[in-house]
């Protein structure tokens, strides 16, 4: 367990470097075309989908990142509605559901990639658009993970608690 620990420790902190690379990546760029659009009424043709696809990747590795705090959206009428001595279980089925539903979306994802890679399409500067795409069976992948993790922690601290 502590091993899987420092693995999901090491993962977020690349996980977070990699954000900060990619906002800064998105901030350079998008000032950078406003100043060639306003001051040399040009600019970079690709730079506007690239900034799309950058969007999705922050999404998503943010996601990742979220789940791992457990700052997740969530819906919380149901926990209110639930004596206090059984959320602790409801918790853990709730997560262990959310990381089902995560290993579904893995493997849709991949499907979705693969057949991407079958008929490519090129997006820009020759650069089909399953490469962009990758972070979707990636972040479902960390996101399931995480939430089994989730399950696995919560199982051993009311396993300790009894």
């Amino acid at each position: 367990m502590r091993a899987i620990k420092q693995l999901d420790e090491w993962l977020a902190k690349a996980e977070s470097g990699f954000l900060v690379f990619l906002l800064f990546l998105m901030v350079f760029l998008a000032f950078g075309q406003v100043i060639l659009r306003n001051f040399f009424n040009s600019g970079l043709l690709w730079t506007d989908l690239f900034l799309r696809q950058l969007v999705l990747w922050v999404g998503f590795l943010g996601a990742s990142l979220a789940v791992r705090e457990r700052r997740h959206i969530s819906i919380d009428v149901l926990p209110q509605l639930i004596p206090v001595p059984y959320k602790p279980f409801v918790q853990l089925l709730v997560n262990f559901c959310a990381g089902l539903i995560s290993v579904f979306l893995t493997v849709a994802a991949w499907k979705f990639v693969r057949l991407e890679m079958e008929f490519p399409i090129i997006l820009f500067l020759d650069l089909p658009t399953w490469i962009f795409q990758t972070i979707l069976p990636f972040s479902f992948g960390l996101i399931s993970l995480r939430y089994f993790l989730h399950v696995l922690d919560d199982s051993i601290k009311l396993w300790k608690k009894k």
